[in-house]
Order: C-alpha cells, then sequence, then structure tokens
C-alpha cells in the first residue's frame, strides 16, 4: 500500500502504514487518528514540546519520560500512544510530524476522502468549513478532509490545495498581480 501512494514513504511512510495495519486490523482506525490529531496539535502549539521532538541533546530516555507525561496529560492512548514511544525508543521521534501526516493520508485514502490543505487569514466558522466542504465534494466526488492553517499574511481570502490542484484567491496575491501589472504597464 505505500509503494502505490507517493506521500506515503520512506521511514515515516513504514511506520504509518505499519500503524495503520494495525489499527486497521483492530478496528480503531478513527480512534488512532483522533489521537494522533490531538498529539499533533499539541505540538503545533507548544515550542517546548516541539523542542523536545526535534532535539537531538534528549536521550530516548529523557524524551520517553517527557513523552509519557504529556500523553498521559493528554488522554493519548492505545495504539497511538505505543506507536509514539516506539518512535522514542527507536530515536525516530523527529519524524512524528511525517508519520501522522502519511497515516492521515493512508485513512483518508482507506475511507475514499481527498485531503485538501486550506490557508487562510484569520480562523474560519465551521460554517463556512462545512460550505468549503460541500463545494469541495462537488468537485471531487469524494468526501474532503481539511488541513486548515491560519496564515494571517495572505491577509484575506484563501489558499486551497487538493492534490495537484492549487487555488490561490488570498488577497496578498491578488495585491501582487497588481503590482506587477503596474510596473510592466509603467
Amino acid at each position: 500500500m505505500a509503494a502505490e501512494d507517493p506521500s506515503v514513504s520512506g521511514v515515516s511512510g513504514r511506520y504509518a502504514t505499519a500503524l495503520f495495519e494495525l489499527a486497521r486490523d483492530e478496528k480503531s482506525v478513527d480512534a488512532v487518528k483522533a489521537d494522533l490529531d490531538k498529539f499533533n496539535a499539541l505540538l503545533d502549539e507548544s515550542a517546548d514540546l516541539k523542542r523536545l521532538v526535534r532535539s537531538p541533546v534528549f536521550g530516548a530516555d529523557t524524551q520517553l519520560k517527557a513523552l509519557n507525561a504529556v500523553l498521559d496529560k493528554a488522554g493519548v492512548t492505545g495504539i497511538a500512544a505505543n506507536i509514539l514511544r516506539v518512535l522514542t525508543t527507536n530515536r525516530r521521534l523527529f519524524a512524528v510530524s511525517d508519520v501522522i501526516r502519511a497515516f492521515n493520508a493512508l485513512v483518508a485514502k482507506y475511507k475514499g476522502e481527498a485531503t485538501a490543505d486550506v490557508i487562510v487569514a484569520e480562523p474560519i466558522s465551521d460554517k463556512n468549513l462545512d460550505a468549503l466542504k460541500a463545494s469541495l465534494k462537488t468537485v471531487t466526488g469524494k468526501d474532503v478532509a481539511l488541513n486548515v492553517k491560519v496564515d494571517p499574511a495572505i491577509i484575506g481570502g484563501l489558499v486551497v490545495k487538493l492534490g495537484s490542484r492549487m487555488i490561490d484567491s488570498s488577497l496578498r496575491t491578488k495585491l501582487n498581480s497588481i503590482k506587477h501589472a503596474m510596473k510592466e504597464a509603467g
């Protein structure tokens, strides 16, 4: 399965594939995905956790003790907690974001979903997220999972990347287009 999907390769792909197959066999794909997404959100929010995950200065024992405390506090258990511990013990915790991304790609493929990366200038309401999902579903014919990132630098509008297609309706891009057109005219 990993060889069929170019986004699932290398070390992270092997861990993600093994994790996915185990979760599928245990009929806990959704629970594992929810726990991994919870851990990924913690990783995005905490500079200290990022440092723990990425820094080669920390030994495996130190990382494992700190990771166990984080997992207990966040309520991440079962298969998801075990894969995070295995990554730590094998000195591969630095690849956790790639493993989670690859796992989510395998889950989406398994469920017949597409995944879109969306960049917005400010947090988007659930109503607008649902409208965006509905619009993307009419285009793809599949349910679409959204990875939403907030980037105030785009000023307004949004950027949607779905597979090889990208729609950039950000205000920053529109202003840059006007700027280039004015330079060429002058």
